[in-house]
């Protein structure tokens, strides 16, 4: 699950660096403020990578979530690209967790076929 996961983080790492980019174009936004804003949702991004085997850690990643999809309000692309994000967040773990479990089995050896 944290390969899968991680890696969605990291995606988000880029699309929220993007948006920064385009949120500067905002008269009403200041430069400031814009790099302050991504540059604390970055770096919670690449430290969520780092947490999500931990308790809590599932949870933050949904927070981190709503909150890039609740970021189209500032940029309004952000509601289609923190929508597809989200799904590929529900897959990251939804899958991960199955490719873990097989891992756990394949190690206690119940996918093994006898050696007879």
């Amino acid at each position: 699950m944290r390969t899968l996961c991680a890696s969605t983080l990291i995606g988000e790492f880029f699309i929220i660096g993007f948006a920064g980019l385009v949120a500067m174009k905002d008269p009403d936004l200041s430069t400031g403020t814009v790099w302050t804003v991504c540059g604390v949702a970055m770096f919670l991004s690449v430290v969520l990578c780092g947490v999500i085997t931990r308790p809590g850690g599932v949870a933050l990643g949904w927070a981190f979530q709503i909150a890039l999809v609740a970021s189209g309000v500032f940029v309004p692309m952000m509601f289609f690209m923190g929508a597809v994000f989200a799904v590929l967040w529900w897959a990251s773990v939804h899958f991960g967790r199955k490719v873990d479990e097989a891992k756990a089995r394949f190690a206690a050896g119940v996918d093994q076929p006898d050696a007879a």
